[in-house]
């Protein structure tokens, strides 16, 4: 039977869960935003408290601001959404509210948290800690063994060599590879990365 989800948010990349959703066979009910004159909205944020009995997914890229809704609206039913050519291996745990995209490649003994996008064509290798509400932009690789803490970005293309751990609250630039543990929060770019200060990417 197919489930009823509704997607808080209805950006570009709400739209793109939309996808995926139908792909899956379930259905899209609408969307909440608080630009209600977005199309396919059916209310505003606040208004998934009428919805007891539909499935939600937080389509915001942000990942502080998603983190936010989550926070105000937890004891919602949250979806988890992967895209039909995702490739999933055995032993990969994948938290609620969690968006794997097209092509996408998670590797065996993985951990997902709740809230993640592991975004278009992304790798995520075997034996990876991803935390709670992180985002992994198209085509990054994370080899193996990498631990990411809550709430950070990784940019696109950007490589995360093994065995790497990535602090939370991380902004990691478009094309930077970490080749060393990050310790602190902050933004980090290029090759190798290395933090900037009062900079954003």
């Amino acid at each position: 039977m197919s489930k009823d989800v509704i997607i808080i948010g209805a950006g570009g990349h709400a739209r793109v869960i939309e996808d995926i959703i139908k792909k899956t066979g379930d259905h899209v009910y609408g969307f909440l935003d608080d630009d209600v004159e977005k199309q396919g909205v059916i209310g505003r944020i606040e208004d998934c408290v009428n919805y007891p009995d539909k499935y939600f997914i937080i389509a915001i890229g942000d990942c502080t601001t998603r983190k936010k809704v989550l926070d105000r609206y937890s004891n919602l039913k949250y979806y988890i959404a992967i895209h039909p050519t995702a490739v999933i291996s055995e032993n990969v745990f994948i938290g609620e509210g969690t968006v794997i995209m097209a092509n996408a490649v998670v590797n065996a003994n993985t951990k997902i948290g709740t809230h993640c996008i592991i975004n278009t064509a992304s790798i995520v290798e075997h034996n990876n800690i991803i935390s709670d509400h992180v985002h992994i932009s198209p085509n990054a690789t994370l080899c193996g063994g990498v631990v990411v803490g809550e709430c950070t970005h990784i940019g696109a293309a950007a490589v995360i060599k093994n065995n790497i751990s990535i602090s939370a609250n991380c902004i990691i630039g478009i094309g930077a590879a970490v080749v060393k543990d990050i310790k602190c929060s902050g933004v980090y770019v290029g090759v190798p990365a290395k933090s900037i200060v009062g900079k954003s990417v």
